[in-house]
């Protein structure tokens, strides 16, 4: 049971590893007004370390100004026998071929060395999907490196509005980011693959990524986009399962929502920006957006 929950927190580490960066010493706050109706968009990192422990004093005031606070998923309303039995049904209900079929020879060859130099046994994942094994290694690596989702931003954020009494509204439920993993899941090999070359330098790239977080760089925000989202075809799909299709999903029920009342809205940081970004869609829909 432990196992299981610890891969479903780490759903949280690998929206990091796509949806990071920005600042909490400049931090990247944004505006949005309509109808003289100012709500707050602001990208987050899904892990830290004790260093990013508190919310910087705009981004309190901005939670605090806000009528709602609008974050991705809320897992402090589940409890521990909720994820279990949820995450349960959901594999229950999906096709799940054993690992060595769901991967091909080189891969999963590749996969069980990886595993082999950690002394873990990979057997113990042969009746889990693709994405399960994926989220265990990335949850690995990050707390190898010194980090966790205790101290990500999205937490404590939460936790500061429900300290001032604000109503969360999650913009999706546990089901649909569980789907949402199984659909990419699909390119086994691909998803796999990739997780394993980006593993290769997983220290030195996490670093860089927290670095860029703290730091506000918005070009390196833009470069990690496209890092992650090249033109293969396993990260196109990554990128309209992750990004597009959430984003627009998001604006349809936020849109109207913030003409009314303000909102907060704490999102991984590379929601934010390029074409298919918050951003760009709020400005589409009449709003002015500035950083703050």
């Amino acid at each position: 049971m432990k196992l299981k929950i610890a891969i479903v927190q780490s759903l949280f580490l690998f929206l990091a590893l796509f949806l990071s960066t920005l600042s909490q010493a400049t931090p990247a706050l944004w505006s949005a007004e309509k109808n003289g109706v100012t709500s707050y968009l602001f990208g987050t990192v899904h892990v830290g370390d004790a260093s990013m422990n508190g919310l910087p004093h705009k981004v309190k005031s901005a939670i605090n100004r806000s009528k709602y606070t609008v974050v991705e998923l809320d897992m402090s309303t589940l409890s521990p026998l909720d994820i279990q039995r949820k995450l349960a049904s959901f594999v229950a209900s999906t096709e799940v071929k054993p690992l060595q079929e769901a991967l091909s020879p080189p891969v999963y060859n590749q996969l069980k060395s990886y595993f082999a130099k950690r002394d873990i046994n990979i057997e113990l994942f042969r009746g889990q999907p693709v994405w399960m094994v994926m989220l265990t290694i990335i949850q690995l690596e990050y707390q190898k490196a010194g980090y966790s989702e205790a101290f990500g931003i999205d937490k404590q954020v939460i936790a500061h509005a429900k300290q001032l009494n604000k109503p969360i509204k999650p913009l999706e439920t546990f089901e649909q980011q569980l789907a949402m993993f199984s659909n990419i899941a699909q390119m086994g090999d691909e998803m796999m693959g990739q997780t394993l070359s980006q593993m290769e330098d997983v220290k030195t790239f996490i670093h860089d990524m927290i670095s860029a977080w703290k730091t506000g760089d918005e070009a390196r925000l833009n470069s990690y986009y496209h890092l992650s989202f090249d033109e293969t075809k396993y990260a196109q799909l990554a990128e309209q399962t992750l990004l597009i299709e959430r984003n627009h999903a998001w604006i349809e029920s936020l849109a109207p929502a913030m003409t009314k009342e303000p909102h907060f809205i704490a999102v991984g940081a590379l929601h934010l920006p390029l074409e298919h970004g918050l951003i760009t869609l709020l400005k589409a829909q009449g709003f002015t957006v500035k950083r703050l």
